[in-house]
């Protein structure tokens, strides 16, 4: 997300940093290369123009120009007017007065409208509040079938009588399902078109008047570019839009419809859709969103999903054995157990501090193939060579690369670096520490 962009701008402003003091005529060479890296980023050229104008009113002034650090002066107002052309504030779903309060999910067909309806449904849940998800869309029986599968497998509550006549009785009668069952909130999955037309509005319309919902949110592909724009303005002015759900956002390395969505339609954007996952929908947060933009990172989103993703008892564990120096090939599998349940990789170094621009070193599926060699190398050792890898010679080098499906080198390579990691742990030494944790995924980090 925001690959292109993050290594365009962080390149604009490391060279204005190195100048020291600043002309007015640096500022506008740097803002015309913040133009043209905004542009390629396929962001909505008013956005840009706007954004541009309102940096460089505040970058000209003697308080910045004249400052100590002029570069990082410039870098924070950039910032600023980011979080202002994203929303300012985030925006979280306003429920109803009375109860169940009713999400209706709109969008074409292909946006991710069905898994992103299981995806909100878990993460109310998870909330401690109770969902029931209503299957409207009987137009295409296998929109029905998947989500009846995605709460299957979830736990979540389904409503999926496609006998009905229409799409309008079935919400009708799911509504009064979920009162008498008690639940708090309903989500419903309505028809896509490949395309807006009469008949498709019509019956949102219909729906809508029927459930009289507190959250109408458009569930749009990020990957569409500005046609996103588009499609938001259209169904905004036909069926009256509260929020945004920008969906595939993992896919989309200029992300460009997220800095032009919210200023050009005036929706605000309430989740980001970070991938195929259940659990890959996060809360939209406008001035997060922008420090990853600026290569930033985001600390607050990495912790809140260690916080879901790993395990108290077996971190403190972790914690334990690194103090001692005791560490050892289990407690590494597990922690890379836990950090996969993150996401990728490459979306976990995003949201670190200054380790945004070495993300495109490591694409999600090379992340994922090293994670499983590692695992694999781990898994056919015995239980005594995992817990004490000196005792590991040669002939048990030649047999865990035969069970692994590796070769003797790649089992040496995880040892070496398992070495590194017992050293580095004991100093916690933050630059050698970025280059081993490369290294072991064969990222050229420096």
């Amino acid at each position: 997300m925001f690959e292109f962009l993050t290594q365009k701008l962080s390149g604009i402003f490391d060279k204005l940093g190195r100048k020291g003091r600043l002309s007015e005529e640096d500022v506008d060479e740097a803002l015309r290369q913040v133009r043209l890296a905004l542009l390629e980023a396929d962001v909505n050229f008013k956005v840009v123009k706007e954004l541009l104008s309102r940096v460089r009113e505040r970058a000209i002034g003697s308080e910045v120009l004249h400052s100590l650090t002029p570069a990082q002066q410039i870098i924070k107002i950039v910032h600023e007017e980011l979080v202002a052309i994203l929303g300012k504030e985030p925006s979280r779903l306003v429920p109803s007065g009375a109860m169940p309060a009713v999400v209706l999910l709109v969008g074409l067909q292909g946006s991710g409208k069905t898994t992103t309806a299981a995806k909100l449904a878990l993460q109310l849940k998870r909330q401690g509040q109770r969902p029931l998800l209503v299957a409207a869309d009987i137009r295409r029986p296998a929109a029905v079938e998947q989500l009846r599968l995605l709460a299957t497998q979830h736990d979540l509550p389904v409503y999926t009588e496609i006998t009905q006549s229409s799409a309008v009785t079935i919400c009708r009668h799911a509504l009064k399902e979920a009162k008498e069952k008690g639940a708090a909130w309903v989500i419903v999955d309505t028809q896509g078109r490949l395309h807006i037309d009469e008949e498709m509005m019509k019956e949102l319309m219909d729906i809508r008047s029927a459930v009289q919902p507190s959250e109408v949110l458009l569930t749009v592909d990020a990957m569409i570019g500005q046609d996103a724009v588009r499609v938001a303005q259209e169904f905004h002015s036909r069926i009256g839009l509260t929020g945004l759900i920008l969906t595939k956002m993992d896919g989309d390395a200029r992300g460009g419809a997220a800095l032009s969505i919210r200023f050009v339609t005036g929706v605000p954007i309430k989740y980001l859709g970070t991938g195929e996952k259940i659990d890959a929908l996060e809360p939209f947060f406008p001035d997060r969103l922008a420090s990853r933009i600026l290569g930033m990172g985001d600390v607050l989103t990495l912790i809140e999903q260690a916080e879901t993703a790993f395990d108290l008892e077996q971190t403190k564990k972790w914690e334990k054995k690194i103090r001692s120096g005791q560490l050892d090939l289990e407690d590494l599998l597990t922690q890379m157990r836990q950090i996969r349940k993150m996401g990728p990789l490459a979306r976990i170094m995003e949201m670190m501090p200054g380790l945004a621009r070495f993300a495109s070193y490591l694409p999600d599926e090379q992340s994922e193939k090293q994670f499983k060699k590692v695992e694999a190398i781990i898994l056919s050792m015995t239980p005594a060579e995992r817990r004490n890898p000196a005792i590991i010679d040669g002939s048990r080098r030649a047999r865990i690369a035969r069970g692994s499906g590796t070769t003797p080198k790649d089992v040496n390579q995880l040892l070496n670096q398992f070495r590194e990691i017992q050293k580095l742990t004991k100093s916690l030494s933050r630059g050698s520490l970025l280059r081993n944790v490369g290294s072991i995924f064969n990222i050229p980090l420096r």
